[in-house]
């Protein structure tokens, strides 16, 4: 089992059962958003749980050490370089000693278990990549929820992947995947892929319900959250966007990890950088609705 060490806040909440929202780090450093959205993105998301009640939880490997909330004095510490840390890699950045390991959703969702963390926020997931039935590129992050007892709450998955596989995936797997009101998967910068979510939902003490009934007793659960209407990228101008960057990352090699960054630059890049303030708008929304969840969770 991972050892935490969860700040004094985060631990005294938690023993009073009260809400917490766990966070991931690899988007505020140097493997996310450039600065300084970066660092406007953690403000914006930190005040948005304090807001709705909950108290923040940041995850990350600082000097070898799994933490699990961080005193605001620490924060510079993750805004920079750093090596990212999915769920395989942190207990090697532990014995390692890894000065910054940034977790990612697959780290995060570990982490929060292991902590007693109910509540997972982040930006988007990732999932099954086109043409995975080749390379078997899925991404550790669907194994982690449905590995972990945790709420995850996304704005649905990165648009460049496959997203009827990545919803078959998790159906597979046993995740529920939760509408928040709303009826479509979202696809991170848009709110609808097309593709329908099995069940929706309209409040958070209805997730608290679904999750104090979940069959498994170690699997967890997905609640999708679109991008606010008002931020929402254009998604025709979009699809041919992503149709390019994927055909560039054909033509020069460009798999596995490497194609997220990769991407994300692209996009933000053709749309004159109006994605960035998208992704800021999304993460923000998720943090408020994740707090909302575990406060519910915290009532219960």
């Amino acid at each position: 089992m991972i050892n935490t060490r969860c700040s004094d806040e985060v631990r005294d909440t938690l023993a009073a059962g009260g809400a917490v929202v766990a966070m991931e780090s690899t988007i505020y450093s140097n493997l996310g958003l450039p600065a300084p959205a970066n660092a406007e993105a953690l403000d914006r998301c930190i005040a948005a749980i304090r807001d709705s009640g909950a108290v923040p939880a940041v995850t990350a490997v600082l000097d070898g050490e799994v933490r699990v909330g961080l005193d605001p004095s620490e924060h510079d510490r993750i805004l920079g370089s750093a090596r990212k840390a999915a769920e395989r890699d942190v207990p090697v950045a532990v014995a390692q000693r890894w000065e910054f390991g940034a977790t990612t959703v697959s780290g995060s969702v570990a982490i929060a278990a292991a902590a007693g963390i109910a509540v997972f926020a982040t930006g988007g997931l990732g999932g099954v990549h086109r043409g995975a039935e080749l390379t078997g590129d899925v991404s550790a992050d669907l194994d982690a929820l449905a590995s972990h007892r945790v709420v995850s709450v996304s704005a649905g998955a990165k648009a460049f992947l496959d997203l009827p596989r990545t919803l078959e995936y998790m159906e597979t797997a046993g995740v529920p995947v939760l509408g928040w009101q709303h009826d479509w998967f979202p696809a991170f910068y848009t709110r609808s892929s097309g593709l329908p979510v099995a069940h929706r939902v309209e409040a958070a003490d209805e997730v608290a319900r679904v999750f104090a009934n979940l069959t498994r007793p170690d699997s967890g659960l997905l609640v999708t959250v679109p991008i606010p209407e008002a931020d929402e990228l254009d998604p025709a101008e979009l699809d041919g966007i992503l149709d390019d960057a994927l055909a560039e990352c054909e033509r020069s090699g460009i798999v596995g990890a490497a194609i997220t960054p990769f991407v994300l630059a692209r996009i933000a890049a053709a749309t004159d950088g109006r994605s960035i303030p998208a992704n800021l708008a999304l993460a923000e929304n998720n943090a408020a609705v994740a707090a909302e969840i575990a406060g519910a969770i915290a009532a219960r």
